[in-house]
């Protein structure tokens, strides 16, 4: 039974709230805060009651029951949990996720889970690209992060169904804001050139150093980030074959990445390190400086525009993409370039292929067409005695039957008699007879 009390400090003043306690399904002693008025707060009871009698009846699903209670918390608490949920990534990554949950979450006026809307969603989106004059992708970007909350809401449990799986992303293809080029391996060891004959230091690299950091990223596919992570101890230059590692705390798929390095490169290295301690960076606060302009300078110095009708070319361009594209000029094929990249879908390889008009050419040419276009299949260049003798295979293998020729008999122009026929209808059944199961039984007279 429910019973109404007021609490010790309470009793005797005028204005406080009535408390009601009262026994849970579970057998659980709750007290819930009641109201001012002594007889709302028993009603109040009754009803808690009454549910508790519900639930163990089965009439009242606790589980429907604290979905509902969820919907109504406010968004903060939620935001607040799903930033802890993915705090073990990178600082960055959580930053960038917070900023785009909690813009929408502003900016469309969310209090609780029950206001979610995908069209609220999809119209505030729509006016922010509009009025910020941003691309597909920047919307691709804010929709999944904001979906990346959803679906935790529903893996935590917290709602039944993600309020915004109907919106799908944009077609980031339609409209490149920041398309990329690559550059070919002339290209590039002009800009090596170029750094290393500059004597300028540009973003606190001298011309050496820039030159070998756009060695290694042309020769090794690596990242600005992963780059900047490298020590001497990242090399094994003495294994079969010779590695570089990229510890996972680095990758931008968080996982450990071991590569095998070019022979050419490797003998650079073994200069490059000699003397050096094994845990001092390479190129410490790469991953901060402006990289795009020490690509820009030295290739303005080299001759090479930085923009043109394909893209740009900076750092990532000049490294990465370069690197990838140069594995497809050389065959490799579409996985093992995949695997190279570290990328997890093929599709994203695809991106960083830059196949020019010579490349198709090239392409074109290796194409096998030359019995292609004459009536009998057969290459229309072959001289005429060729052509009616077949292809020059048959030919010969025709000449191996009958090496005489007209000179002698040739068993493969005759036919066979009846007879002959019928001795090797015979001779088969002799060689291959029926088994006992699949004989005929004789006949009851």
């Amino acid at each position: 039974m429910a019973s109404v009390f007021k609490k010790k400090r309470d009793r005797g003043r005028k204005g406080t709230c009535w408390y009601v306690e009262y026994t849970d399904e579970r057998g659980r002693r709750r007290q819930v805060k009641g109201m001012t008025d002594k007889g709302l707060t028993e009603q109040l009871g009754v009803k808690l009651e009454t549910d508790v009698m519900l639930r163990r009846r089965g009439l009242i699903d606790p589980e429907a029951e604290r979905m509902a209670s969820q919907r109504q918390m406010p968004l903060t608490g939620h935001l607040d949990a799903f930033e802890r949920s993915i705090g073990k990534t990178t600082a960055k990554h959580v930053k960038l996720t917070m900023g785009r949950v909690k813009r929408i979450v502003a900016e469309c006026k969310f209090r609780t889970l029950s206001d979610i809307q995908a069209e609220v969603v999809r119209d505030f989106l729509n006016g922010l690209c509009k009025e910020e004059d941003l691309g597909p992708k920047t919307y691709n970007h804010y929709l999944q992060a904001f979906g990346s909350f959803c679906n935790w809401l529903v893996k935590s449990g917290r709602t039944v169904t993600n309020p915004i799986s109907s919106l799908a992303p944009l077609n980031a293809e339609v409209e490149v804001r920041h398309k990329r080029r690559a550059l070919k391996p002339e290209e590039v060891a002009r800009l090596v050139a170029a750094a290393r004959g500059s004597g300028e230091s540009i973003q606190c690299y001298d011309g050496e150093q820039r030159a070998r950091i756009y060695i290694l990223s042309f020769m090794t596919g690596l990242r600005r980030k992963e780059i900047a992570s490298l020590t001497p101890a990242s090399f094994n230059l003495d294994g079969i074959p010779p590695t570089v590692t990229v510890e996972a705390a680095c990758s931008k798929h968080r996982k450990r990445d071991e590569l095998a390095l070019h022979p050419i490169l490797v003998g650079m290295l073994r200069e490059w390190l000699r003397g050096l301690p094994s845990d001092q960076l390479l190129y410490p606060y790469l991953a901060k400086r402006r990289t795009w302009l020490m690509v820009k300078k030295d290739l303005a110095r080299a001759g090479i525009e930085y923009e043109t009708d394909e893209g740009i070319a900076d750092f990532h361009a000049a490294g990465r993409h370069s690197h990838i594209t140069g594995l497809f000029r050389a065959g490799v094929s579409l996985p093992a370039a995949r695997k190279l990249a570290r990328h997890a879908d093929v599709r994203m390889t695809m991106k960083y292929t830059h196949v020019e008009l010579a490349d198709q050419a090239q392409a074109i040419q290796a194409l096998e067409c030359q019995w292609i276009g004459s009536v009998s299949g057969v290459p229309g260049c072959l001289p005429l005695a060729q052509r009616d003798a077949g292809t020059p295979k048959k030919a010969a293998a025709k000449k191996r039957q009958n090496p005489g020729g007209d000179q002698g008999y040739d068993a493969s122009c005759h036919g066979s008699s009846p007879a002959d026929a019928e001795d090797e209808k015979w001779r088969r059944r002799e060689l291959n007879p029926r088994p006992e199961r699949c004989r005929r039984k004789p006949l009851r007279v």
